[in-house]
């Protein structure tokens, strides 16, 4: 008996997650440094380095160990993924997009650098994170696992993932909030929200040397609780009175219920899984499902 709460201790699953968000930051310091032209590079690190929770690469790494991979075989997959989203937040944020000034209470990337560098900045890291992926991974993974992961993170961004979701957004904004149904808003988080955070599942599973049938468990997984992540997002901020959202179309009580359900659902996928490395996968869940903010 001891033994076994011994064992449990021995990976507290926030501590987990904290350990694996310092690793992944000081890895995303050293691979986008700066040097010339610093203009850019100030910019990508201004906007890469500005906190966030890293909730995306920490899935990528800790489905990595999942599997029975290790933190360093998946960590070029992990900023891959953070230098991705980090690029879609740049790009948000632009004036012919969602024009918004402050991030985090920090000044916008085009705000401090311009709409032109801004706009490269977020070019240069979405090439790069491919770049990284391909030439910064272990030689212990297999070109063939290399470029399987090179194409599910493409798909992630392009017009089956969040180009898609963005595309979609934007052309339901002022649209008869009646006229909207559940499979539009789902469309637009599935894309939006939950591609990136599949992709960051379905890379850890691909590098760290998953079978096909755990990948797909891993896909899920994050699949749940990406929806999970947008509804409860939903739940928490029920004024918001221009955006669709899901208590709008289904009430609160039915929303919680969805989530509820989402997370039962997320947690499902893991089960014959080691539960000693399941444990920081379904605190993610918990943490994404319980927020407060």
């Amino acid at each position: 008996m001891m033994r076994g709460s011994h064992h449990h201790h021995h990976t507290d699953p926030i501590s987990y997650i904290i350990r694996k968000a310092d690793s992944v930051n000081k890895a995303l310091d050293s691979a986008v440094p700066l040097r010339e032209p610093l203009k850019i590079h100030e910019a990508m690190r201004y906007s890469l380095l500005a906190g966030g929770k890293r909730v995306r690469p920490v899935l990528c790494i800790a489905a990595c160990e999942l599997v029975g991979g290790e933190e360093s075989l998946a960590m070029p997959a992990a900023c891959a993924v953070e230098m991705i989203h980090t690029m879609s937040l740049i790009h948000d944020d632009l004036p012919c997009m969602d024009n918004d000034d402050l991030r985090r209470g920090k000044p916008t990337n085009h705000k401090v650098y311009g709409e032109d560098v801004a706009v490269l900045a977020g070019d240069a890291l979405l090439s790069f994170a491919f770049e990284h992926l391909a030439s910064a991974t272990s030689s212990e993974v297999s070109p063939a696992r290399v470029v399987r992961a090179v194409g599910e993170l493409a798909k992630a961004i392009g017009t089956e993932g969040l180009v898609a979701g963005q595309v979609v957004d934007i052309s339901s904004e002022g649209l008869d909030l009646n006229n909207v149904g559940l499979e539009h808003l789902k469309f637009i988080h599935l894309h939006k929200t939950a591609a990136l955070l599949e992709a960051s599942a379905v890379l850890g599973g691909i590098i760290g040397g998953g079978s096909d049938e755990e990948i797909e468990r891993l896909r899920k997984f994050a699949r749940c609780i990406g929806l999970l992540f947008q509804v409860v997002d939903d739940i928490l901020d029920v004024t918001k009175s221009s955006k669709l959202t899901y208590p709008k179309l289904m009430g609160l009580e039915k929303s919680r219920e969805f989530a509820e359900k989402l997370n039962t659902e997320a947690r499902d996928q893991l089960l014959g899984f080691d539960s000693d490395k399941v444990a920081p996968l379904l605190a993610l869940a918990n943490y994404i499902a319980n927020r407060q903010n």
